[in-house]
């Protein structure tokens, strides 16, 4: 069973979905760290992002695992490194890039393959796995999602500023519903939920209960 979690940054969708895979005993594949480590890639390479043609190489050239808890890009984990606010804003060359993400979308549908698994992103559910049996849209109102994300990075001893990260965020909103290949869409079909106010483990409940409805469906 495929389940996607699709939704805006800053959503909570990478720590609510490993979470649901978790309680559902199902694999998790954050494809958002796929872009992130292509991007940072690039960033070390120190690329002219205008360059589309080698970042889509480095795409097809990067060995990307994420089979564990960590996020290994060609042998060394980069768990931490792809979560700075620098790969943040940079991360949109790759996700904009149409052969970097041809090439990612082959390799979530290959990892996800006969699988149970819990997938979340931007076009999961209308791109990758258009026939997958649940399907979530995960969102927030754009104030609550740029202060989790500035806690978010104070956690990781980033201090930013609320107003800066909301308007970043608003540009990546923009960029993202507006690119021409796999942009953040909510699929006919998902099931949205907003999650203002709700504590993390209110939200992993309700997921919970959605999954298990079409499990039992």
């Amino acid at each position: 069973m495929i389940v996607t979690i699709d939704g805006p940054a800053g959503a909570g969708k990478s720590s609510i979905s490993r979470r649901l895979a978790d309680e559902l005993g199902f694999e998790f594949l954050d494809t958002g760290a796929m872009y992130r480590a292509v991007a940072l890639k690039g960033l070390r390479a120190e690329i002219d992002w205008d360059d589309t043609d080698r970042l889509a190489e480095f795409a097809k050239s990067a060995s990307i695992d994420l089979s564990g808890s960590a996020v290994i890009l060609d042998g060394e984990d980069v768990s931490h490194e792809i979560r700075t606010q620098q790969v943040t804003e940079v991360t949109r060359y790759a996700a904009n890039n149409v052969g970097v993400r041809e090439e990612l979308v082959r390799m979530q549908r290959e990892i996800a393959d006969g699988k149970d698994i819990v997938t979340e992103g931007r076009d999961q559910g209308t791109l990758v796995f258009p026939n997958a049996e649940c399907k979530i849209f995960l969102t927030a109102s754009p104030e609550e999602r740029a202060r989790r994300r500035v806690e978010d990075l104070a956690n990781r001893g980033e201090k930013v500023d609320f107003e800066l990260i909301l308007q970043q965020q608003t540009k990546r909103d923009e960029e993202d519903t507006q690119r021409e290949v796999g942009p953040l869409l909510k699929a006919e079909d998902a099931i949205e939920v907003m999650t203002d106010g709700m504590t993390e483990v209110e939200v992993l409940e309700k997921l919970v209960g959605i999954v298990q409805r079409f499990q039992h469906a």
